[in-house]
């Protein structure tokens, strides 16, 4: 009998796989919320365009470091679900106080904060996810969990517009409610997600742990952290079609149809998950990553050559839902193929932080770039690197788990 044959039998959808993949719900649907608000919340105190990616940069960067913190820290725990309670529960605080602020820093100080919560919690969560199924499943539970994921960014936006009317964009009171899933996701963390006894890996330096990793995982590293680099936020996609349907459209109704963009960005996102974890399980991951890291250096292209109207911003903002949903399931499951199971805090860890310092410096980057030279320069930079990374991808000697 084949060895997908026989992993076929070993339920992939448990307990721990629902948990989780509800919880990213719920925290998603809490921070999309504020997310889709932020920009217009920040053009109230008549902010540019360059907070929005410092902003996004600097959280994205501090939680870099929290992920490698708390994925090396971890691998020595028992247990290490209670990590990833106090984290789901800090970013759900650390979101809310968006409510508090009255400048750009203090958008910045709750950003940072809630996102210092999220980059403790992810490996963690990461690790949970990998050690509830068997390798043969990595791709359908990753996928599974970005899938729901994603559908809590479809519903936060919706719930934003919701929001915003009920009450006559009175921001605070937005925020505030964003408590609701938030504390919802640490519930779920506590309660539905069951953990399984580990023997806890014995005290090792951080460089010897790191010296561990196989070398076929640094080489992974080194594609993803090229193609991070250029991987600026989406949130850069709703300030660019605002921008460009303005003269046409009117600020307000630019505005409207950009975050409508933004769900049909999700919309995507949320199907093609579920859709690439099935792949991974089936064919090489390393394929399936380069394609996807390709469609994102195509999306680049899209927003320098066409014209930008109502429809081509769709088609880039599809684009950018099917890649992101490509990049982030495959990363995952092939860096839990990759690694053994009793490093995974460790790896998942490292690739959060590479993925980090690319957020980090691509939305700073594109950002300046944006300001400085035009959307030519500042999406040609991130093309290269989308594509240098998929070439990096392709190279890759790792097989699918159908040997």
């Amino acid at each position: 009998m084949s060895k997908l044959g026989s992993a076929s039998r070993v339920p992939w959808l448990n307990r721990t796989v629902l948990g989780i993949g509800l919880a990213s719900l719920f925290s998603d649907w809490s921070h999309e919320i504020a997310t889709t608000v932020m920009p217009a919340f920040l053009a109230t105190m008549g902010v540019a365009a360059f907070w929005v990616g410092l902003i996004e940069g600097v959280s994205d960067g501090l939680s870099s470091f929290a992920k490698m913190a708390s994925g090396y820290y971890t691998d020595k725990l028992r247990r290490r679900k209670p990590v990833a309670v106090i984290g789901y529960l800090v970013t759900a605080l650390g979101t809310a106080s968006f409510g508090l602020a009255t400048a750009a820093w203090h958008v910045l100080l709750s950003r940072a904060c809630a996102w210092l919560g999220r980059g403790v919690r992810t490996p963690v969560r990461k690790a949970l996810l990998a050690g509830s199924v068997t390798k043969e499943n990595y791709g359908r539970a990753f996928g599974f969990e970005r899938m729901m994921d994603t559908l809590g960014a479809i519903v936060g936006p919706a719930t934003a517009f919701f929001l915003l009317g009920m009450f006559h964009h009175h921001y605070p009171s937005v925020f505030a409610l964003t408590l609701i899933p938030g504390l919802i996701a640490v519930a779920l963390i506590a309660f539905a997600v069951k953990e399984k006894d580990r023997q806890p890996v014995p005290h090792i330096s951080f460089g010897e742990k790191l010296r561990m990793l196989p070398p076929s995982f640094r080489k992974f590293l080194v594609a993803v952290g090229l193609f991070g680099a250029g991987d600026f936020a989406h949130t850069l996609l709703i300030l660019l079609a605002t921008q460009k349907l303005t003269p046409e459209l009117g600020a307000a109704k630019a505005a409207s149809i950009a975050v409508g963009l933004y769900v049909l960005h999700n919309v995507f996102y949320a199907g093609f998950a579920f859709i690439a974890g099935w792949l991974a399980d089936r064919i090489r991951k390393s394929h399936v990553l380069a394609a996807g890291y390709a469609l994102a250096a195509v999306m680049a292209l899209a927003i320098i050559f066409l014209p930008l109207t109502v429809w081509t911003l769709g088609a880039i903002f599809i684009l950018g839902g099917v890649y992101v949903a490509i990049e982030e399931t495959l990363e995952d499951s092939f860096c839990a193929e990759l690694v053994g199971e009793e490093h995974h805090g460790m790896a998942f860890g490292t690739l959060a932080t590479v993925n980090g310092i690319g957020d980090f410096l691509s939305s700073i980057i594109v950002g300046a770039l944006w300001t400085a030279f035009g959307t030519s320069v500042a999406f040609g930079y991130s093309a290269v690197l989308f594509a240098v990374g998929a070439l990096l991808v392709l190279r890759l000697r790792a097989g699918s788990s159908v040997r």
